[in-house]
């Protein structure tokens, strides 16, 4: 499949992601919204998101992304990236509804296919990973080959997570070799922390507990804190991922207090034990190793009935 099969007889087009957009997402929207203003200027194409994280804002075209969600007539074609169900599609899933065709595009092991057409692989690093392959490599510029390099650094954690396959690591070269500034990229997008950012994380890993004789650990954030250290959920990234990297751990699990009381939760794990599984019980979804959920009810009862779920597979 190509996505050039895809925008065959079209003259409107919708783009979007999952709400909270991170890098994958928003590296594999942008791929796809610059890829179709390049090569098809006669199509009507508007991408609609999540206001996306300021150091995601350098890439071609963030500009133009549309976070107003007004009503619209129906869209020829709606493509969906990084969305493991419609409902992740958040306020944008009425373009979804609408359209008179849909495409999804996704790596999640929870996605049921879910569109009229959908390129699925649970084994793909990214998105952005399949965004490529979707495309003729010769039409990818250097503006289009940044976006899926964002999206396949933040999705890989710097080419260190599991789903970092041999394919995925050719890929990144060939997108070096187009002219990018891939070190700039990474220090820029994924290692760099405002002093608030630093100083919630710090929070985080003192408030940390170990359960199950240190093979699972957990921290909580709340409203409250994330006022008092002046940050918004999108600058608590990368805060699960430095629990789990805790020597001995096998899960980690970060809760933390949205607008509306409810919690999200993100989980990470070294492998033994399928976050995913768990994260679904709870209406969510993910990866093996990664994966995320929004849970009503008290943060406490919350973290306590995912660790019982983490040592019911520990003891398997």
């Amino acid at each position: 499949m190509k996505l050039e099969e895809q925008l065959y007889d079209v003259k409107r087009v919708a783009i979007a992601g999952h709400v909270k957009p991170d890098g994958d997402c928003v590296g594999s929207t942008l791929a796809v919204y610059n890829y179709i203003r390049k090569y098809h200027p006669e199509m009507e194409v508007e991408l609609h998101l999540e206001p996306i994280p300021n150091i995601f804002k350098f890439l071609a075209n963030a500009d133009k992304i549309d976070s107003s969600y007004i009503e619209k007539e129906p869209y020829d074609l709606f493509i969906a990236l990084d969305c493991g169900d419609e409902k992740r599609l958040g306020n944008a899933v009425k373009y979804f509804h609408a359209a008179k065709r849909t495409f999804c595009v996704d790596h999640h092991i929870s996605n049921q296919n879910f569109a009229d057409a959908n390129y699925i692989f649970p084994e793909a690093s990214s998105t952005c990973e399949l965004v490529y392959e979707l495309i003729d490599e010769e039409k990818i510029t250097k503006e289009i080959a940044e976006c899926i390099y964002v999206g396949i650094v933040h999705d890989t954690g710097v080419f260190q997570y599991s789903c970092t396959s041999a394919k995925t690591m050719n890929i990144a070269g060939r997108l070096m070799e187009m002219g990018i500034d891939f070190s700039r990229i990474v220090d820029k997008t994924y290692y760099e922390k405002t002093y608030e950012q630093n100083r919630i994380l710090g929070q985080a890993l003192v408030d940390s507990q170990l359960f199950l004789d240190g093979k699972c650990i957990a921290s909580i954030v709340t409203k409250e804190e994330m006022e008092k250290y002046q940050v918004l959920p999108k600058h608590l990234e990368g805060i699960v991922q430095q629990l789990r990297a805790t020597k001995d751990v096998e899960a980690a699990i970060f809760l933390y207090e949205n607008e509306d009381g409810s919690f999200k939760a993100s989980m990470r794990s070294s492998g033994k034990v399928d976050v995913a599984v768990i994260m679904m019980s709870y209406g969510g979804g993910g990866h093996i190793r990664a994966a995320g959920a929004t849970i009503e009810g008290n943060a406490k009862e919350i973290l306590d009935g995912i660790v019982k779920d983490v040592e019911k597979q520990l003891l398997k």
